[in-house]
């Protein structure tokens, strides 16, 4: 980074004195924007690895898009690509851009979302991948994701560009019929639209295919995470040992990972956020420096004053008035967004318990008073979702609304210019071009607030799960006061052993007691004495207390009080908590025939 930013520096300095050389005011806010984005990206060290990629990303493009725009002041773009030479405003945008990216990174909510995403930007290992037409190939993880990005970044700058190019064909398209120029006509229809317009469509494709792989992938990698950081090392139990506040642990890997990435229900994730704020912040430049060199020609009407900015600043007040008011309506449905994902997971929890304890409820009788719960968990979600109704009512009210006026506003601005014989009919079209895009990017907010509100909720989830994954594992590695010691001894050894409860209070002591090899053992005490904290003791999961355990250099299983048979075929069972790869059939169907149960000798595949 410290190299691209002495890059971008020198740069900016030569841009400066092409500045002074061709007295274009222009070229001197983009030699300015460059030093910007030049200490931008040199700071950039220090941040979040997946925002130092789009700092990178912009800093290069101010140095490839800045030569071509200053090739273009100079006189050195060829007149047979006139047609094809870059939006002035592109450079200048992304230079902007990098210092923005910076600034962004020390937002609390920004740094937030980052935390997550890290850790997949900075993995290591191997991993296969395939692209198209080459076949497989071996790369790191964090080279292939940091590539992803920057090419589905970098297609989407070009869709920008290549939408702004567009508007200025619609300018030069609708010119061409007012004026009943055939030629111009043609040549706009097949030099111009024709291979713009084909572009646009195969980087939407191409776009497409990159972002679905890019997403599967890091939900995968992220998923594996997850995991292994919730069962790796026994974190799981201390969590529920704990009460833990992230409830529903199955629901934010299956679900709020997804979520979080790509979004779900109303949501985009983060990728999405990241790729579409990038997109439309882009656009809004782009579209704004457009908006503001077609002000110039729009002069107040019976008079000669030209207000600079003047569609620019209209648009501006437009947007900034749907944003409040948006905001105004929807504020609570981020607390209502997450307390419905909270109601949705307790239904379906109690329900998955209806089904699994069904035998005893049916013994006790107690069909009805399950029912009345159920139903009760689902008023919970009925209230709630009528609240989320209430407010998005009004909301879709004042939305649906503002969007109708938009898009006869821009035109209504510029009618009186363009019958007043100000403008041409082609500068009228992309008026309301470039209000239109310069409007959606600064409503960006407006249109993404309930989806922003689910992801929100997604993210707090998500953050808590992680800061009580990290709070079990402190305990696993903290609490050292039991002690697992091997032991020369065929026998199962403790020693001074004191039980404590997850608050600090004692449960049970044993002063020295052994399991002797060969021989059963009865524990017999009332309930609540610590039987059961004993045999987790010398399962090594029970962390809260003292004293020494010796275990024998053997193999040993402690059956939990409530049976648990895993998913899986019968072999999958038998071999259990082992792989059954690792376990020869004809073992297993001896140890069948060994317990009297030779029916299930050729079952080992059934589920």
């Amino acid at each position: 980074m410290r190299t691209l930013s002495l890059a971008v520096a020198i740069f900016a300095l030569a841009a400066f004195f092409v500045g002074l050389k061709s007295h274009d005011v222009g070229v001197f806010l983009f030699a300015g924007a460059a030093l910007l984005c030049a200490a931008a990206t040199y700071l950039s060290q220090r941040i979040s690895v997946f925002l130092r990629i789009f700092v990178a990303i912009f800093a290069v493009e101010t140095i490839l898009f800045g030569v071509a725009y200053l090739a273009e002041q100079l006189g050195f773009w060829p007149e047979a690509y006139a047609d094809y030479s870059l939006p002035s405003s592109l450079p200048l945008t992304v230079a902007l851009f990098g210092s923005f990216v910076y600034a962004v990174s020390f937002v609390p909510v920004i740094r937030k979302m980052t935390n997550i995403a890290d850790p997949y930007f900075h993995e290591r290992a191997a991993t296969v991948a395939r692209i198209w037409p080459l076949g497989p190939f071996t790369v790191a993880q964090n080279r292939l994701a940091t590539a992803a990005l920057v090419f589905l970044i970098v297609i989407n700058q070009v869709e920008v560009a290549l939408d702004v190019r567009l508007s200025f064909f619609s300018r030069d398209f609708y010119n061409a019929m007012q004026e009943k120029n055939l030629t111009e006509f043609w040549h706009q229809l097949f030099f111009v639209f024709l291979p713009f317009a084909s572009l646009l469509i195969t980087s939407l494709v191409v776009e497409y295919v990159v972002t679905s792989t890019f997403v599967i992938r890091w939900r995968r990698w992220l998923t594996g995470r997850y995991i292994g950081r919730w069962l790796g090392g026994g974190a799981h139990y201390p969590m529920a040992l704990a009460g833990s506040p992230a409830d529903n642990p199955d629901q934010r890997i299956s679900e709020d990972i997804y979520g979080y990435i790509y979004g779900g229900g109303a949501g985009t994730g983060l990728y999405g956020y990241s790729v579409t704020v990038l997109q439309t912040l882009t656009s809004l430049v782009s579209y704004a420096i457009v908006l503001w060199d077609l002000s110039s020609t729009f002069t107040l009407p019976g008079v000669s004053l030209v207000i600079p900015g003047l569609l620019f600043w209209i648009a501006l007040v437009y947007a900034a008035l749907g944003t409040v008011v948006t905001h105004l309506i929807g504020r609570s449905l981020i607390r209502l967004n997450f307390q419905q994902q909270q109601f949705e997971a307790n239904f379906r929890f109690g329900l998955a318990r209806l089904r699994e304890y069904s035998e005893q409820i049916a013994l006790l009788r107690g069909e009805r008073v399950e029912s009345d719960k159920a139903m009760g968990r689902f008023e919970d979600i009925y209230d709630n979702y009528m609240r989320i109704v209430h407010v998005r009512k009004r909301l879709r009210v004042f939305t649906s609304a503002y969007d109708q006026i938009s898009q006869y506003f821009p035109i209504i601005i510029g009618a009186p210019f363009y019958f007043a014989g100000k403008i041409q009919l082609g500068a009228l079209i992309q008026v309301a071009r470039a209000f239109g895009n310069v409007n959606t990017s600064l409503n960006f907010f407006v249109s993404q607030y309930i989806g922003l509100a689910d992801f929100k909720a997604v993210l707090d989830r998500l953050t808590s799960f992680d800061e009580t994954i990290e709070r079990a594992q402190h305990v696993i590695s903290h609490e050292h006061g039991i002690r697992l010691a091997a032991s020369t001894s065929r026998d199962l050894s403790i020693d001074d052993l004191e039980l404590d409860l997850p608050d600090g209070r004692n449960l049970a002591r044993v002063k020295s007691f052994a399991f002797a090899a060969d021989e059963p053992t009865l524990l017999m005490g009332p309930s609540g004495a610590g039987k059961s904290t004993l045999l987790r003791a010398v399962a090594g999961v029970w962390p809260y207390g003292s004293g020494t355990i010796g275990e024998p250099k053997a193999n040993l299983m402690l059956l939990p009080q409530r049976p648990y048979i895993p998913i899986g075929s019968l072999r999958d069972a038998i071999a259990y908590p082992a792989s059954s790869d690792d376990i020869a059939d004809d073992a297993i169907r001896d140890a069948l025939l060994k317990v009297g149960l030779p029916a299930l000798v050729d079952r080992l595949d059934d589920n």
